[in-house]
């Protein structure tokens, strides 16, 4: 059995990996961690006396042998990153929107215990991705516009999975972090040959939903993802729990993950 802690455990991804766990043979939420937890004593259990225990401090309730998962804050993925390269721990880190620091610190607590690092889990988002290259190598003159729609109370934008298109569509055309565009206002002027626009939508429930367009003379070609609730995500990163828990260390990708071939 793997003994899952889940820093952000209060948060909508912590919610349905719980659940997605719960109907996992292999795998246990046996803490979570997040600031709501404060109210309850360290290391207590749920009001009802079972499921996993609640903290505020991630280094309060970890043991060895867990695997980690986060889905906090910059903040929060680069406290969990220092000390689970501290205590030895696998790592599965999905936040978005993170700076420098963050991003090197999980980098630096890969080279001490195997980390995951994702923008999204979900596996029909790796097929796009995969699906991207393929059109792009097929469509060598077109524009390229992404767009994405996320729900009201998500705090970045891009989102990470539109980032992350953007950066894998510059790099096949052979083009700088300068050609994406984030929007268009006022008198913008013809749209260049090297340029990727990206646009964010924010509004209501949507969970996830990333559309690559493809603007030829014409004619247009569109390649889109809807996640229709977070299951989608959740399902993801038990695949990425289990690989973790047993590689060794080192900074790797989903794609790691579904070249295993392990459920």
């Amino acid at each position: 059995m793997i003994a899952l802690v889940v820093v952000g455990g209060a948060g909508r991804m912590g919610r349905a990996i719980a659940e997605a766990a719960d109907g996992a043979g292999d795998l246990t939420v046996r803490a979570c961690v997040d600031p709501v937890a404060g109210a309850r004593a360290p290391g207590s259990a749920n009001p009802a006396g079972d499921g996993p225990v609640w903290g505020s401090d991630l280094a309060a309730v970890v043991r060895p042998g867990d695997v980690v998962v986060e889905f906090s804050s910059p903040a929060g993925a680069l406290a969990t990153a220092k000390i689970c390269a501290e205590r030895g721990l696998p790592l599965v880190s999905g936040t978005t929107g993170l700076d420098a620091d963050a991003e090197s610190g999980i980098r630096a607590a890969a080279t001490r215990v195997p980390v995951i690092r994702a923008a999204n889990f979900s596996i029909g988002v790796l097929a796009l991705r995969r699906a991207l290259d393929a059109v792009l190598t097929a469509l060598p003159g077109w524009d390229v516009e992404i767009v994405e729609r996320h729900h009201r109370g998500k705090v970045d934008a891009p989102s990470g999975t539109a980032l992350e298109l953007a950066r894998r569509a510059r790099a096949q055309r052979g083009w700088g972090e300068e050609t994406v565009r984030n929007g268009r206002s006022g008198r913008t002027g013809p749209r260049p040959d090297a340029e990727i626009g990206l646009h964010s939508l924010r509004g209501g429930s949507w969970i996830g939903d990333h559309a690559v367009v493809f603007a030829g003379a014409g004619e247009w070609v569109e390649l889109r993802h809807v996640a229709q609730d977070r299951g989608a995500f959740a399902h993801g990163v038990l695949r990425a729990a289990r690989f973790v828990a047993e590689a060794a260390p080192g900074l790797y990708t989903l794609d790691d993950v579904i070249e295993t071939g392990d459920p």
